[in-house]
């Protein structure tokens, strides 16, 4: 059977904020789940870094696992803390940024 899921344990109870690490001055990423039809990604913000304005195919939810966040939609700022969500639509543009350290789950669907 073809594993879809990857970098993580499975049949085990995991915290998701624990799963990816902070590093200074970076975003540290790690995937979960990669095809053409769903992305599930993990990121770690420093403070201050920032993912600039883009566009994705798909629509991106977002729910914040620590710290605070700042997202950028079609140039309006909503801030994300600990067990917040937002969706960016797909074709709108779209920015974020770690306010202070900010660690997030992204789930897109294609």
């Amino acid at each position: 059977m073809k594993e879809i899921m990857k970098n993580i344990s499975k049949a085990e109870v995991v915290t998701l904020k624990d799963q990816v690490a902070y590093q200074d001055g970076q975003i540290v990423s790690k995937t979960l789940v990669q095809n053409s039809a769903l992305s599930i990604t993990l990121f770690a913000f420093a403070k201050g870094e920032e993912i600039s304005t883009h566009e994705s195919g798909g629509d991106a939810f977002v729910t914040c696992l620590d710290g605070e966040g700042l997202i950028t939609i079609d140039g309006e700022e909503y801030i994300l803390t600990e067990g917040q969500s937002i969706v960016m639509s797909a074709g709108h543009p779209h920015a974020v940024m770690g306010r202070e350290q900010f660690k997030m789950l992204l789930v897109v669907a294609f």
